[in-house]
């Protein structure tokens, strides 16, 4: 059973910084493409970032140049790198990713971010 373990959520002030960890366990498959998304409270799941097996990335406009998202091949593991940290960043974060053609979801980590 694929599954996807996020860590590295917590509290912090604006402009502040945090690194999000998801860790896919279960698999010998490498996931194709790894994304993260974000829910705020009374709002839609939106895409935050992504990245291919490749290496070939995406973000949303909001978030470009303040996060960075990276993959460990060998661990099967995404990063979410997250600089300048503003109020509207906070949301529970989750990592999603496709595994031998099917899709998983973590369990999702709080990102609080103070004014």
């Amino acid at each position: 059973q694929v599954q996807l373990v996020e860590s590295g959520g917590g509290l912090v002030q604006a402009g502040g910084s945090l690194r999000l960890s998801c860790a896919a366990s279960g698999t010998n498959f490498s996931p194709n493409v790894m994304t993260w998304y974000r829910q705020a409270p009374g709002k839609e799941r939106e895409l935050v970032a992504s990245i291919s097996e490749g290496g070939s990335t995406n973000y949303r406009g909001s978030v470009e140049g303040r996060f960075t998202i990276s993959r460990d091949n060998a661990k099967n593991t995404v990063y979410l790198q997250m600089n300048s940290l503003k109020p509207e960043d906070t949301a529970v974060y989750y990592c999603y990713a496709v595994v031998a053609y099917r899709a998983y979801w973590g369990q999702g980590t709080q990102v609080t971010v103070s004014s």
